[in-house]
Order: structure tokens, then C-alpha cells, then sequence
């Protein structure tokens, strides 16, 4: 009698102590991430930083609406034309280093027009 493993991963019912009710399902509520917006409505802003960062210079992008996995699209693609590594996570991405007009100029190439 092997149930859906999806519907019973023990993750998603931390909170449930114990059922008697054999056909009890838990439920689970799935987070509602915002689409993506398309690029010319991105209003993203560029900048550099250099606070609690031990002294190096970092780029910071924000700003960004929309789904995770587009952003850490946008992050692996930035990451690649820089030549340097950063991640994202919560609508930023960082990128190691001083790459601001360069980074301003990709963002422009790949057709997001709303950059600062």
C-alpha cells in the first residue's frame, strides 16, 4: 500500500503532529511566485558596493520581478560575459567585482531598457 510520495513527503507536513483519519491528505499551500515581467518593464538599478564585504567591490542588481529560476538565468548569463562569479537570491544578484557599465551595457543589449 504505497502512497504518492509526492503527496506525503514528511517536509511538507512538519506541522502536523498525527492523523487517525486513514484518508486524511495534507494539505500543502504552494507559494504563489509573480510571473516574470518582460524585459522592457524590468525596472532594474545597478550599482557598487563595498560594505561588510571585507573591502571587495561587488555589483549589485535589483529590482527584478518575477519567477527564481529567471533570475538565476539572468545571474549565470551575467556571471558568464563577466568572466567572475556571484549569485541570487530575493530579486539581487551579485556579481564579484566593478562591472557596473558593463553590466548596464549587457542588461541594454539583452533588451532591458529600464536600467539605471
Amino acid at each position: 500500500m504505497a502512497r504518492n510520495s509526492r503527496n506525503n513527503d514528511w517536509k511538507d507536513r512538519l506541522n502536523v503532529v498525527y492523523s487517525t483519519n486513514p484518508d486524511f491528505n495534507y494539505q500543502v499551500e504552494e507559494e504563489n511566485s509573480p510571473d516574470t515581467l518582460p524585459r522592457p518593464q524590468q525596472r532594474l538599478r545597478v550599482q557598487t558596493e563595498r560594505k561588510n564585504r571585507g573591502g571587495k567591490t561587488v555589483t549589485l542588481i535589483n529590482g527584478f520581478v518575477g519567477k527564481e529560476e529567471d533570475l538565476k538565468e539572468l545571474c549565470k548569463f551575467l556571471k558568464s560575459k563577466c568572466g567572475v562569479g556571484g549569485s541570487a537570491k530575493d530579486g539581487e544578484i551579485i556579481i564579484q567585482g566593478d562591472f557596473k557599465q558593463k553590466v548596464i551595457e549587457l542588461l541594454k543589449a539583452e533588451g532591458y531598457t529600464q536600467t539605471k
